[in-house]
């Protein structure tokens, strides 16, 4: 039983090594040519503002660079479990392109993420480039002493491994009991990964004024709740006013008619009957819709996992379902959880096209964390006005975050994350 359990510690660590090595990998794949396009394209289209075509252009990078950094923030959340706030200041509902620019480069945010491309391009590359680095190379070694060597030496002048110049069987040998000594090195490959993120938590998070522009975000997010909640109870009065009230009345006036007319025409009195029966059983229905509405009762039941799987249950797409949660989080993020991931489905339905979504509820750290994919025609963005903005707003009363990821073409991922301690 310990042999056991030791071989699946070692297996563990060794998946985690292997993962952190790939990950890294794929982030510098990305990051350089990334964080180079998104500088340059900033660079260039500050520049022509002062001409005027800046000013189309400038919100549209600059949105892209945010993209790009809101990307960061959910890998580093996800992979290595660290936080980076986002803290952008919102752009004016209906603003023209003069005032969404300006509004754009007036946020010490979007500063921020220019500051960060620089490094990302340089210090950002290399610590993610590293723990691939780490976990290849002394396998490179090994594989020289195996006989590899021989294709590499074949091009002429021998194969540097290292400090070792490699010519012949021996010297293939001290690089393989080089890279065996690098293998003690493999080890740290999570902790380089760590680090690149923290790197881009020192550069990408808030600076001297993070005190100040946090306590600006949690007025706006309080405000945004607190007309959020004005609207849902006006909602309330009018599909009340005009549903389920409507239907009751109507329904006390077939029942005086009836009244009247249970010994003069019972005939039509049985008609008018079955008319009232009819009625409120429609006003029931209403009730219980707008109930649904407010708060789902599976929600309150069964919990956030089974709320989601009896709204997928009810979509026209197959939908797939993947819950992994400890427990049940507080009602209000439950509450606000199920109707973010409402109004993506909504979203997803009325406009991707898709033929089929994934669900993925899983909880990990004091972090709800949900994501939405579908394979439809891609294009989604968190414009003003748009629902993903309103699921934004909800998230941000919990301190929560959204990312979008939906390259033309498709598919299109939803990752919404929200503290749950």
């Amino acid at each position: 039983m310990t042999i056991e359990t030791r071989n699946g510690s070692w297996g563990t660590r060794a998946r985690g090594i292997g993962l952190a090595g790939a990950r890294g990998l794929a982030l510098a794949l990305v990051t350089l040519p990334g964080a180079l396009l998104g500088f340059t394209l900033s660079l260039v289209s500050i520049a022509l503002v002062p001409v005027g075509i800046g000013v189309f252009t400038t919100p549209w990078v600059l949105t892209g660079v945010r993209a790009f950094a809101d990307w960061r923030r959910v890998l580093a959340a996800e992979w290595c479990g660290v936080r980076i706030p986002s803290a952008y200041r919102p752009i004016p509902e209906n603003a023209n392109a003069w005032s969404r620019t300006y509004a754009m480069l007036l946020d010490p945010a979007t500063w921020r993420d220019l500051r960060w491309l620089q490094v990302d391009m340089t210090a950002g590359f290399v610590t993610a480039l590293l723990p691939a680095v780490f976990v290849l190379y002394p396998l490179e070694g090994l594989a020289v002493a195996a006989g590899l060597w021989r294709p590499l030496t074949e091009l002429g002048g021998g194969y540097w491994y290292g400090f070792v110049h490699v010519t012949d069987q021996t010297s293939a040998l001290l690089a393989g009991a080089l890279g065996t000594a690098l293998l003690g090195l493999v080890p740290l490959a999570p902790r380089l990964l760590t680090a690149h993120f923290r790197l881009t938590r020192a550069v990408l998070g808030a600076g001297q004024g993070e005190l100040a522009e946090r306590v600006r975000v949690l007025t706006e997010t309080r405000r945004d709740a607190v007309d959020t909640s004005a609207a849902e109870l006006r909602r309330i009065e009018r599909d009340l006013h005009d549903g389920a009230q409507a239907r009751l009345v109507a329904m006390g006036m077939d029942l005086g008619t009836i009244e009247m007319l249970l010994d003069k025409d019972p005939a039509q009195a049985k008609r008018l009957l079955a008319q009232a029966r009819q009625s409120s059983v429609d006003a029931l229905t209403e009730l219980r819709d707008l109930v649904r509405g407010i708060h789902p009762p599976v929600l309150a039941e069964r919990g956030l996992g089974d709320a989601v799987r009896a709204l997928a249950l009810r979509l026209p797409v197959p939908t797939e379902v993947t819950v992994e949660l400890e427990g049940r989080p507080d009602a209000p993020v439950e509450s606000a959880a199920y109707f973010a991931v409402s109004e993506v489905l909504t979203n997803a339905v009325k406009h991707s096209g898709a033929d089929r979504i994934w669900i993925d509820l899983h909880q990990t750290e004091g972090m709800l964390r949900i994501s939405v994919t579908d394979n439809g025609r891609g294009g989604a963005l968190i414009t003003a006005g748009s629902g993903l903005a309103g699921v934004e707003r909800r998230l941000g009363t919990f301190d929560g975050v959204l990312a979008v990821g939906s390259p033309a073409g498709g598919p299109t991922m939803v990752t919404m994350e929200i503290p749950c301690a």
